[in-house]
């Protein structure tokens, strides 16, 4: 319509990446609390949220064949709709028997359902505004991403714990089906949203035109992503830079699922023993401020002294600041502020040092003929960490305990810093802003 064509950016650029980022950190992070409320044990609360990675981190495999048909609009509203309506059926399936089958079979089509709700976003962002728009925008279409994990990951954990204990009257601490009731609220309100989201971008939302390179065929599809792969590899040194990509977020992959789940057991299981209201406003609010402050100094610190002698320095930094976990593991500690303060330190740093990793992809991996596709393959190897490191990281801290399992999270610094000592650069890297990402920020 008209009306879309005309819309002001501001109308849909910090909604449209708002629905992304929420329901991709509700599939993905706020399901491994849900699931531990509702009495799985750690393994298996682990292992199946990070299962809901695995859309994410293959959408380069089918972003050519979106960009084929109808409108880069059509399927962000499609996608929303779907979103909106799956997690609405999420609430209703919950009082059925057997309802977890259901539950995983729902989310996991979703996760593909909002994996195309990322690429047609971008599309329509890319080839809606010119180059200097995307610039003038970027910054706030990074911060309304941001704003979906502090509603998801610290709104929406923390409310669940509220209607759990003070509308519903049951006992924070123990964890079971007492949790669907809460839960089933969330679920329905996150819906809505994301309907009501769908009906404003029907209105304002621009339908974004086709790129230039947009494949015509199923067949031509395939083949230029063949082709991106074949001259993907023949790049100098590309396997270092498959192996830095790959391992430099190893030990926090390790911590994504384990540090929340180290915060809500109780002390007889080595835990904290918080609430999901303590843990949703530490995590979702003052971890994840810590986070974008640190990203923004240390696109600061990389803009002026260059990449390639501050990567390791970086890698530092995202990797030695896990120990605070070992230390509240050994020590327990009963008071909010300390608890708060170490997550705040250690989310500070990984966010400072997370930024070395955008930029080595853009930089050194991206360039060249498929600069789009490679740089979505280096953010692909890093979900793909995510994924495996989740799907073991629980069933590795059952058998070993919080604290030899935090140890086990340094040991798994070493190749980390391997690889990033190793990382090969054979491109200019004159500093760029962290801000010329896509836009969002790194998965805390």
């Amino acid at each position: 319509m008209h009306a879309a064509k005309t819309s002001s950016p501001l109308l849909w650029v910090p909604t449209g990446y708002f629905t992304m980022a929420l329901g991709y950190v509700m599939l993905t992070s706020v399901t491994a609390i849900m699931f531990k409320n509702l009495g799985m044990d750690n393994g298996k609360a682990a292992q199946y949220s990070s299962l809901l990675i695995l859309a994410y981190t293959i959408k380069p495999l089918f972003a050519p064949f979106v960009e084929m048909y109808r409108t880069k609009k059509f399927f962000v509203l499609c996608a929303q709709v779907l979103i909106g309506a799956g997690f609405a059926g999420v609430a209703l399936l919950m009082e059925l028997p057997g309802y977890m089958a259901f539950l995983m079979a729902i989310f996991f089509a979703l996760s593909f359902v909002g994996a195309t709700q990322d690429i047609a976003s971008d599309g329509v962002y890319v080839t809606s505004l010119d180059a200097r728009s995307q610039s003038l925008y970027c910054g706030i279409q990074s911060l309304s991403w941001n704003i979906g994990p502090i509603v998801a990951a610290g709104g929406m954990v923390f409310l669940s714990g509220y209607l759990h204990t003070t509308v519903f009257g049951h006992d924070p601490r123990v964890f079971g089906p007492d949790w669907i009731e809460s839960w089933r609220i969330i679920f329905l309100l996150v819906g809505g949203v994301t309907l009501l989201m769908a009906f404003w971008h029907l209105r304002f939302m621009p339908e974004g035109a086709r790129a230039a390179d947009t494949p015509s065929s199923v067949a031509d599809a395939g083949r230029i992503l063949l082709d991106s792969f074949v001259t993907l590899f023949q790049k100098r040194g590309v396997w270092r830079m498959i192996a830095f990509a790959f391992l430099f977020r190893l030990s926090a992959g390790f911590l994504e699922k384990i540090g929340p789940f180290f915060m809500v057991d109780p002390a007889a299981k080595g835990g904290l023993g918080l609430s999901n209201e303590m843990l949703g406003l530490i995590y979702g609010t003052y971890g994840l401020a810590a986070v974008l402050l640190g990203s923004l100094l240390g696109g600061l610190y990389v803009a002026k002294r260059g990449l390639k002698s501050t990567l390791f320095v970086l890698c530092c930094a995202i990797n030695i600041p896990n120990i605070v976990f070992l230390l509240m593991a050994i020590y327990l500690p009963s008071s909010l502020t300390m608890v708060t303060l170490g997550v705040v330190v250690d989310k500070f740093f990984f966010g400072f040092g997370a930024v070395g990793f955008m930029i080595y992809l853009m930089q050194q991996l991206a360039p060249g003929k498929y600069t789009t596709t490679h740089y979505a393959f280096g953010t692909g190897l890093m979900g793909l960490c995510s994924l495996v490191t989740g799907v073991v990281s629980g069933h590795l801290q059952e058998m070993m305990g919080y604290v030899s399992y935090f140890v086990f999270v340094m040991v798994a610094t070493i190749p980390s810093f391997l690889a990033t000592w190793f990382a090969p650069f054979h491109h200019d890297d004159g500093s760029r802003p962290a801000s010329e990402t896509d836009g969002k920020a790194v998965p805390a």
